[in-house]
């Protein structure tokens, strides 16, 4: 990956809305240049979206909990996801190795929305749940360092 397009990478993942211009002034290119180095990216799936973060809490999802899945028939796993995935409290799923199987991220409002949320990803996947409540974040959403070739 060249040096531009790297350098371009770390801009954009600290801030996606930044305009062109913007990126072209910090870059010192051409916004022309810029223009199709972010299309060549876009096409190769290198980036793959760029989307608004918001503050859960503020609107009223101010529980939220890692929940490791085990299947009760380990013989059908990849149900697992298919039954899950409708699901839209769940916010990121995980294949991991190890006792579980899965490690899902919800968000809900309350104590009794984890515990209905619960009760419906046992009875739907037909998994056996483990949860950790998250008490603080002290950091989130980092983008990884882009290695240098």
């Amino acid at each position: 990956m060249e040096s531009l397009d790297r350098r371009l990478l770390e801009l954009l993942a600290t801030d996606s809305s930044a305009s062109i211009s913007e990126l072209s002034a910090q870059l010192e290119v051409p916004s022309s240049t810029l223009h199709q180095r972010i299309k060549k990216l876009e096409s190769r799936g290198v980036i793959t979206g760029y989307r608004a973060q918001i503050n859960q809490r503020e609107v009223g999802l101010s529980l939220h909990a890692l929940v490791s899945l085990t299947p009760i028939d380990p013989s059908k796993p990849d149900d697992v996801v298919d039954k899950i995935r409708p699901i839209a409290e769940i916010e990121s799923c995980w294949s991991v190795a190890g006792t579980e199987s899965y490690i899902v991220k919800v968000a809900v409002a309350e104590p009794a929305d984890l515990e209905a949320l619960l009760a419906k990803i046992r009875a739907e996947a037909n998994v056996s749940t483990r949860t950790s409540v998250i008490l603080s974040t002290p950091f989130e959403g980092r983008q990884a360092q882009i290695p240098k070739d």
